[in-house]
């Protein structure tokens, strides 16, 4: 891979995923109970380190990252800043809303990745967030045993813990690639089906997290959830690049109706156990699939 390629994927993979983990360990320590205040104490830990690679990783970003990843609204939305001051303070937990910010101004003018202090400072990063990432899936394993041992309460689904350390491991994966210039090896269907699973899921939490007297909403995330499940199922004897295509509509209509419902949260127009930030959040990632698939819809997606 080019040098200024691998800055580039480097860069813009830690701010797509640095983001979702930290949030992933806001949502730990906000559901955590007040019993298992040591676990609370070390996601918050986990986040803030979290939030300090997103610090760093900003100054090497500018310039650099492209303006279909910054389009995209994958890094924030134009949600982000309410929904963390939002959920900041009806939790009484931190977020560094300093880096949403600094985020909402970022550019792809004035390339600098021919840098070699920059091509240094991107390895290290790499090393720096594969490390805290490592930390973070042992915990994240370790509270889910806890939890399905009836050691601890959260109020988080098992199936959400399990989805947010998959969403790790994806990211590990990435990362391992990226530090020895040889991508993973997975096929076209192999992406497809993680990110179909994932979308899936989003539906069902979002049904399972709706009021029940949220009746629509509920058969809207419903049929949504069947439809990316199907496709999961449909990718083994049905031809890639079909289930490409048809992989786009899905997450661009799960896309609308994440929108809707993070409006809605926001708006306090819709009842439900769901966090505005979690709407967002799920938003972010249709966000960032829909980009992989429109980059690569003749070659794969990787």
């Amino acid at each position: 891979m080019p040098d200024h390629e691998h800055i580039r994927i480097s860069v813009e993979v830690n701010l797509f995923f640095q983001r979702i983990m930290k949030e992933h360990l806001f949502f730990l320590q906000t559901n955590l109970q007040p019993a298992a205040h040591k676990y609370i104490e070390k996601a918050n830990t986990l986040k803030k380190r979290f939030e300090q690679l997103l610090n760093e990783t900003l100054p090497c970003a500018r310039g650099v990252v492209s303006e279909s990843a910054i389009q995209s609204n994958e890094f924030v939305t134009p949600y982000t800043l309410k929904a963390e001051d939002v959920n900041s303070r009806l939790t009484g937990a931190s977020i560094d809303t300093g880096i949403t910010k600094r985020e909402q101004t970022l550019t792809c003018s004035s390339p600098h990745y021919d840098n070699q202090c920059l091509s240094a400072s991107v390895d290290n990063l790499n090393h720096n967030s594969l490390h805290l990432l490592q930390e973070t899936i042992s915990f994240q394993k370790y509270l889910l045993s806890q939890s399905s041992n009836c050691n601890i309460f959260i109020s988080l689904y098992p199936q959400m813990l399990d989805h947010d350390t998959r969403e790790a491991e994806h990211y590990l994966g990435i990362l391992k690639g990226l530090l020895s210039d040889r991508p993973p090896k997975e096929t076209l269907c192999d992406e497809l089906n993680f990110w179909n699973t994932i979308m899936a899921e989003h539906a069902e939490f979002i049904d399972g997290m709706l009021d029940p007297t949220e009746a629509d909403l509920k058969k809207t995330a419903e049929a949504t959830a069947k439809k990316f499940e199907k496709l999961v199922n449909e990718c083994i004897y049905t031809a890639e690049e079909q289930i490409l295509q048809t992989s786009l509509y899905a997450t661009e209509e799960i896309r609308s109706f994440k929108t809707k419902a993070t409006e809605g949260l926001l708006a306090c127009r819709i009842k439900s156990i769901i966090p505005p930030l979690l709407a967002d959040h799920v938003l972010r990632e249709a966000n960032h699939y829909l980009r992989l698939m429109k980059m690569n819809e003749c070659c794969g997606l990787r």
